[in-house]
């Protein structure tokens, strides 16, 4: 059984199973709802889902005149990857300097190590008593979110480096800078990506939380802001908007990764 080949075919049978039996179960107990109570709000139908989506990304706002969708989409995404590219900057030069330099790691990964087990969202009173209600709170909540686990994640991936390496890159004459730009930074690169990939899931949870919080446009805020009306046909469409552009990134990145560093990708090259 474990030595068992699976076709592309049949991958892509396999892995469409799980929403295929998830999409019927919710069409079984949406039609029941709907048969029992006409104007169940619950689980509403995928007509009804579909009209609500179509409406808040094409009728402009009564209000204010904007797509609703595209506003939150947009609002979204700016804080998402400013973020994480904050964090990806503090992993890429914390994590690099923390795993080849011995006494910035004795200087700095104690540090990191503790503030790695500090739940984030246990800051975001203290984010925005200090920072106030805008973007900046935002931003740093999803920065000092992920950044701690990704620059111990680079820092080890840098110490795990041979050292015949790093002793033959020495012995050709290398100093430490050169090092760092021609023989660190290539190898932590898709490690780097990897990391990012990991990172959007969790950086998603605390924008919605943010957003939920302090906000007055964005996914998270619209979802927050339309429950209390029991508005599911808003709030499921959303939630599948989310995992759609969740699921872009992440696709982006592999291709990314494979495009930089086609090296660390030996199965999906052939």
């Amino acid at each position: 059984m474990i030595n068992a080949k699976v076709s592309r075919g049949g991958a892509l049978f396999l892995g469409g199973l799980p929403f295929l039996f998830v999409a019927i179960a919710y069409l079984i107990a949406s039609a029941q709802r709907l048969a029992v109570n006409p104007s169940d709000k619950l689980l509403p139908s995928p007509v009804q889902m579909w009209s609500a989506f179509l409406d808040l990304a094409t009728v402009p706002d009564k209000r204010s005149g904007d797509l609703i969708l595209w506003v939150d989409t947009y609002a979204s995404l700016l804080r998402l990857f400013a973020g994480v590219g904050v964090a990806t900057l503090a992993a890429l030069s914390l994590g690099i300097a923390i795993g080849f330099i011995p006494r910035v790691r004795a200087f700095l990964l104690p540090f990191v190590t503790v503030v790695c087990v500090i739940p984030p969202l246990a800051l975001l009173p203290i984010l925005f008593i200090a920072l106030g209600l805008g973007e900046t709170a935002k931003i740093t909540l999803i920065a000092i979110g992920v950044a701690p686990v990704m620059v111990r994640d680079i820092a080890n991936r840098v110490m795990e480096l041979p050292p015949e390496l790093v002793a033959k890159a020495q012995t050709l004459g290398g100093n430490s800078w050169s090092m760092i730009l021609r023989l660190v930074l290539p190898q932590v690169m898709p490690r780097l990506i990897t990391c990012v990939r990991l990172a959007l899931g969790p950086a998603w949870l605390f924008l919605i939380a943010a957003e939920a919080i302090a906000s007055t446009e964005g996914l998270g805020y619209r979802i927050f802001l339309v429950r209390r009306y029991l508005s599911m046909d808003v709030i499921l469409p959303y939630v599948a908007w989310i995992t759609l552009l969740a699921v872009i990134t992440d696709w982006l990145l592999v291709r990314l990764s494979q495009a930089m560093s086609p090296w660390a990708h030996p199965v999906e090259a052939r």
